[in-house]
């Protein structure tokens, strides 16, 4: 017999995920122990577990998953070549549909204004030391997927006496701010693209003042006697203050240091990321002023399961040894603030226990 620690190392399939498909009467373990509630798998339930990892990638229904394991380890039925011809149907008639609903979509975003692709010449200076903090707090959601290049980059975003910064990789959102000076005109955004950023952030000393330079699609910074430059591509990042915009969750004053050390050595789930590779998920949970890190089968009210490398990411970037950490339900998005500063904070979505 195999724990269900073991099983769900050599299936693939996360101990959350197991739980998730016994409750669902899916892969039932083969013993349950009657004191503890301890689960225990059959020799041959492991190559059941790691068909199903495979059928529900394919994105395969629970019910007609059911049928499938039905049938293993016995040869393909016509039933299930069935199954899997209804499902293939389905995808690709969904795919036409998503073609449609996006092409329709890409159409009404033409008709609108893109404010990037007319961006007029501006100027600003920004203290050297207030930019470079503002580029370490959001430069690490910055995207890297080759698919997605509009989230490529730190998008610089100049709105009267400030200068914004916004960074996403879609599962991680981090906006910070610097003052700005001599900028009169127009709000102007630009995507500065991520080795862009990195080498203005190279140029920072804290005791100068670097100045900002939009014109069309062209950027650069000049700091002293030192200056960097680059073209910038014509691609519209998403409106970060729409995706800022959520309500008040409960928050819980932490030492850094102490959190880290909590997160690095506590308790973790194997599950998968967002993009679907495995990962370590921590979960957490405030209660009163207190955040802790909770075992897989502690209950804990609404407890939160977030990506521990993200969050381990978002903690180093802050640079501070207090901070805010706001957990809103287990489908919203984890905040990492600063107790004095509003306007600097990350957003981390959260991983659901049930995928």
């Amino acid at each position: 017999m195999r724990s269900i620690g073991e099983t769900a190392r050599d299936s693939g399939l996360g101990v959350s995920a197991l739980r998730f498909y016994d409750r669902a009467g899916v892969l039932v373990p083969a013993r349950v122990d009657p004191v503890t509630g301890y689960r225990w798998y059959g020799p041959e339930q492991v190559d059941e577990a790691r068909l199903l990892a495979r059928l529900r990638r394919a994105g395969l229904p629970l019910a007609d998953i059911r049928l499938v394991l039905a049938g293993w380890p016995g040869r393909e039925t016509g039933l299930v070549q069935q199954l899997f011809q209804a499902h293939l149907r389905r995808l690709e008639r969904g795919l036409a549909e998503a073609r449609t609903e996006l092409s329709t979509v890409h159409s009404l975003f033409d008709r609108q204004e893109n404010p990037m692709s007319t961006l007029p010449t501006t100027q600003a200076s920004v203290p050297a030391a207030a930019l470079a903090a503002a580029l370490d707090s959001v430069r690490f959601a910055a995207g890297t997927d080759p698919e997605l290049p509009a989230l490529g980059g730190v998008l610089f975003d100049l709105d009267g006496a400030t200068l914004h910064l916004a960074a996403t990789d879609r599962y991680r959102l981090a906006v910070a701010q610097a003052p700005a000076e001599g900028h009169d005109g127009p709000r102007t955004q630009v995507l500065v693209p991520s080795p862009l950023a990195d080498a203005m952030r190279a140029l920072l000393a804290d005791d100068t003042t670097a100045v900002l330079t939009v014109d069309g699609d062209r950027v650069a910074l000049e700091a002293g006697d030192r200056q960097t430059a680059g073209v910038c591509p014509d691609r519209d990042f998403p409106d970060y203050r729409r995706l800022t915009q959520l309500p008040e969750g409960r928050r819980a004053l932490i030492d850094v240091p102490a959190f880290r050390t909590a997160l690095e050595n506590g308790p973790v789930v194997t599950g998968e990321a967002h993009d679907g590779s495995p990962c370590a998920l921590s979960l957490l949970t405030v209660t009163g002023a207190d955040a802790a890190v909770c075992e897989d089968g502690e209950a804990a009210p609404d407890r939160v399961a977030v990506n521990r490398a993200y969050l381990l990411e978002a903690l180093t970037a802050a640079a501070t040894n207090r901070l805010l950490l706001e957990l809103g339900t287990p489908t919203a998005p984890l905040a990492v603030r600063h107790p004095e500063n509003e306007t600097t904070f990350s957003l981390l979505m959260p991983v659901r226990l049930d995928a």
